[in-house]
């Protein structure tokens, strides 16, 4: 079966550098220097899959407060159970919230600001998409939902929440970091997938705007493609089911070795999860110097 095509970016670092699973250099569970006492994180659309796997990883990780937020109150309370057992020492703060809603983003924002008084890392992960039609044929109101999910939801929680995270770097003298779930679809065109992906395509720009206004309150902000993970989103256009070869404990690990340390190189940048992180930090003057993975035109 063929991979995407070569300006996806999917083999970047080479065929043989890929992933499909969380490795030793990803797991906190197995290598200390991921640990990340004393953080406060927030994961969105953290009840299930892709979410659920990087909130499991940060107990891992073993930060002081992990803040899930969701739909299902009752999903959260699952999620917050098996975070539990595998740290009973992480706080958890829960919150239904729907990320399109400016009003319950901004009151959480208010509440987190209350009880923690810090946030270190946002990871805007909710997503979701209308069934894959041409534009013709796909609904308006579901095809404009996609955006309002994928893009307006992370651009409220950033609105929320980046004076927190610029106030937690300033005061703590620390490089905070935001991840923005993007995708490869935001780099492909695939007939039917047109609000999926345009909305993914603008949240890699979001992220460079993001960087530009904020980098320098030492604010990190990164794009990142979870891979192929079977979850209900992936599995529910059957193009590309055959893809969904990646498990989501491979996001989550990779989101806990983004934020281990300042990775400062790697600001308003599109990675993927795939890729393996040695490699990639053996690329770190290619990638600086050619300033590359941004979305740009090729003239």
């Amino acid at each position: 079966m063929p991979g995407p095509p070569g300006i996806t970016g999917y083999d970047f670092p080479g065929l043989e550098n890929l992933h499909n699973d969380i490795y030793p250099s990803i797991s906190a569970a197995q290598t200390h220097s991921l640990k990340q006492p004393g953080k406060v994180v927030l994961i969105t659309g953290a009840s299930r899959g892709i979410g659920r796997a990087i909130a499991l990883q940060y107990a891992h990780a073993d930060v002081s407060c992990l803040i899930i937020s969701g739909r299902s109150s009752s999903t959260l309370a699952e999620v917050e159970q098996d975070i539990r057992k595998i740290n009973a020492g992480t706080r958890v703060l829960k919150f239904a919230v729907n990320v399109t809603d400016s009003t319950a983003v901004h009151a959480c924002a208010e509440e987190v600001t209350k009880k923690e008084g810090r946030l270190d890392i946002l990871i805007n992960n909710a997503g979701g998409t209308d069934p894959w039609k041409h534009l013709t044929e796909a609904k308006p109101s579901d095809w404009w939902s996609t955006l309002e999910i994928n893009l307006k939801g992370p651009y409220l929680f950033l609105h929320a929440f980046l004076p927190l995270l610029v106030a937690t770097a300033e005061k703590y003298k620390v490089v905070t970091d935001v991840i923005n779930m993007s995708s490869i679809g935001a780099l492909m065109i695939h007939a039917g997938a047109s609000s999926y992906g345009i909305s993914k395509l603008a949240l890699l720009r979001l992220s460079e705007f993001v960087e530009a206004e904020y980098g320098g309150s030492r604010v990190n902000v990164v794009s990142l493609h979870p891979g192929g993970v079977l979850t209900e989103l992936g599995s529910s256009e059957e193009s590309i089911r055959p893809y969904m070869i990646d498990t989501a404990e491979l996001a989550g690990g990779f989101c806990v070795w983004i934020t281990a340390e300042a990775r400062r190189w790697l600001a308003g940048r599109y990675l993927a999860a795939t890729w393996d992180v040695e490699k990639l930090e053996s690329m770190r003057e290619e990638i600086v110097d050619g300033d590359k993975l941004r979305v740009r035109l090729v003239v």
